[in-house]
């Protein structure tokens, strides 16, 4: 059985503490999440196992020939690099021999007639054929497919953000490593690429260490929560509702503990102030333990981010979209759209990435203009904008300062001041903290601090885009509990099904022709149904080509698929027996170096062919396995 140990790993940043002497050994076939308030260091734990990062003190050992895959929040890229090019950048013996033979490739089309090229090509294949790796070859282009990048010959720096992120995974994804690391996978990806990746990992055969704010990806991934807090490392068997359950029951044995501890040292106070005289081992004894008591802490109480702030008052007229069109170029993101916005609305606008959705929300916010039609503002509205950039933070400042350029105090709901410095307390950053220049922050901590500046404006209309990102399970759990008590009104852009459930009373659905849909419920029961229609409209096509009612009701294919699915083991079949004829002319090719590259660009073209089919022939017998 691999493994990778981790024994007594220590790591601090100057007076901050993120981990103290833990351990914990990783296995084959975990499934681990790791939770922690933004700053605790979750994502400093994954770099140092990773190798990306050096630990203060501690040790980390694994079986030999151990791998790793470390998919970081913010990855590293060769910009000059072709899409296919950075994913077979790595250092595992298969991704080593993907990009030798890419390089003899290379090599064989600048000199095609050279005898000593001919046969390294030869040698590369016969090496791609003992590893299997003509499979991962196909398997690479399939991936990226899946995750949304479909032009291989792109060069990297062409991409956005998302797209780069998405590569990176795909070239982790890829490596088959035996501990596959991912810091926030699910930024940037929407609904059925998270389905897709939940699924694919799910099939994983090695372990999976990851780190996200993705609460429903988080229960149908892992097996075990590994929670950071307060320097300490604690195991929880199980998925992250078993996590929720687990700690709760930790903590309120905790404070029975320390309850216990503080009565005791009650007693011991009075027996000491009472003056009683160190002169038998009976009365020594009870001063040491009084001392030994007085040093012991207890467990520290849970801070917890309290943002109760009152709102400007709203009106009756919030929003109103009459006929509102927008394009960029050819593409159209929003064709007539109207809508009314109400006071007391909660509104998730969903749908793929690219289709318009965070356009909408800069439209709102006067942002960007319509090309066509009215955006209608009410006089009362007061909005405030969480974007997915940290806009105007200067990183210089301290985040007293950044906070006090929005307001030197606030109000409650109930009516109570509160100063800026009480604020940045209640949002978990301690009063030694202050001070501390925003570029020396993590980034969740960066994000909590904007979304704290938001906030503090005491708007009656937020605006929030994708605010689950880089944000803790603690803080996003609090500041949903904000969000249904928050009387104005919420519009949120968000792929986080969690969140959206808690928080959208109705949705806007994006496609890809500027229309919008409207749906009244939450995004679970959207997604649902529309699974439901999809799978509806698949036996009015098969009911064209019944041609056994029995066969029918088990295998529901369309005509063509059915077709398709009685022909394609004929035809694996056959390609199998060419390529075993292909390799044994290449045998007795001998030193004849043309012929033998003409048959291995034959058996290249066969082996791919061949691979296609029997991709081809795994999702049509899912569908009818599946049925």
């Amino acid at each position: 059985m691999k493994m990778l140990t981790i024994e007594n790993l220590s790591k601090s940043y100057a007076e901050k503490l993120l981990f103290d002497n833990v351990s914990y050994s990783i296995t084959d076939n975990e499934r681990i999440g790791i939770i922690g308030v933004n700053g605790t260091g979750k994502s400093t734990f994954l770099k140092i196992i990773a190798g990306v990062e050096d630990s203060d003190s501690g040790i980390i050992s694994s079986s030999k020939g151990y791998t790793i895959s470390y998919l970081a929040q913010q990855p590293e890229f060769n910009e000059n690099n072709t899409v296919l090019e950075q994913v077979f950048f790595g250092d595992t013996p298969l991704i080593r021999l993907l990009r030798e033979y890419e390089a003899v490739l290379l090599q064989l089309e600048h000199d095609p007639a050279n005898p000593s090229v001919q046969d390294l090509l030869f040698k590369v294949q016969q090496k791609m054929d003992a590893e299997n790796a003509w499979e991962a070859n196909s398997n690479a282009k399939a991936v990226l497919t899946k995750l949304g990048i479909t032009d291989f010959s792109k060069v990297v720096g062409e991409l956005s953000g998302g797209q780069k992120k998405r590569v990176a995974m795909a070239q982790c994804l890829i490596q088959t490593p035996d501990l596959l690391i991912l810091d926030e996978p699910t930024n940037h990806l929407d609904y059925s690429t998270i389905k897709w990746l939940e699924d694919y990992l799910s099939r994983y055969n090695g372990a999976l260490l990851l780190v996200t704010h993705d609460r429903y990806f988080l229960d149908r991934v892992t097996n075990r929560i590994l929670e950071i807090d307060q320097g300490n490392l604690y195991s929880y068997t199980g998925n992250y509702g078993d996590f929720l359950e687990a700690k709760a029951l930790r903590e309120e044995q905790e404070q029975a503990s320390e309850s216990k501890r503080q009565n005791l040292f009650r007693r011991e106070l009075a027996w000491i102030r009472r003056g009683a005289k160190a002169r038998t081992t009976k009365q020594k004894a009870r001063i040491d333990r009084f001392e030994e008591l007085e040093k012991t802490s207890g467990p520290v109480d849970k801070e917890k981010v309290d943002i109760a702030i009152g709102g400007s008052r709203l009106g009756k007229k919030v929003i109103e979209l009459k006929d509102v069109s927008k394009r960029f170029g050819v593409r159209t993101v929003l064709d007539n759209f109207s809508f009314l916005i109400k006071p007391g609305d909660r509104i998730g606008i969903v749908g793929n990435n690219g289709s318009g959705k965070s356009t909408l929300l800069n439209m709102l916010a006067g942002r960007v203009g319509a090309d066509s039609g009215e955006v209608e503002v009410g006089q009362t509205v007061k909005m405030g904008y969480y974007t997915q950039e940290n806009d105007d933070m200067d990183e210089n400042k301290r985040m007293i300062e950044y906070i006090k350029e929005t307001a030197e105090v606030i109000r409650t709901l109930e009516g109570k001041v509160i100063s800026a410095s009480q604020m940045l307390e209640r949002f978990l950053f301690p009063v030694h903290t202050h001070g501390t220049p925003i570029r020396k922050l993590s980034g969740g901590e960066k994000r909590r601090l904007y979304l704290l500046k938001v906030l503090m404006s005491e708007p009656n209309v937020l605006l929030l885009d994708e605010p689950t990102n880089d944000l803790d399970t603690q803080t996003l759990t609090v500041l949903e509990d904000y969000l249904e008590e928050f009387p104005g009104v919420v519009i949120t852009v968000s792929h986080d099904r969690y969140f959206l459930d808690k928080i959208a009373k109705q949705l806007l659905t994006f496609n890809e022709n500027g229309n919008v849909g409207h749906y009244y419920g939450d995004y679970s029961d959207y997604l649902e149904q529309l699974d439901l229609s999809i799978k509806e409209r698949e036996p009015k096509q098969e009911s064209k080509v019944v041609a056994d009612e029995k066969q029918t009701k088990k295998i529901k294919l369309t005509y063509m698929e059915q077709k398709e699915w009685g022909e394609i083991e004929g035809k694996i079949a056959v390609l199998e027996e060419e390529c075993v004829e292909i390799n044994k002319k290449i045998e007795q090719a001998g030193s004849d170096y043309e012929k033998a590259q003409s048959l291995l660009l034959e058996q290249q073209s066969k082996s791919e062919e061949l691979e296609w089919l029997i991709e081809r022939w795994t999702e049509l017998s899912e569908i009818v396995e599946g049925n």
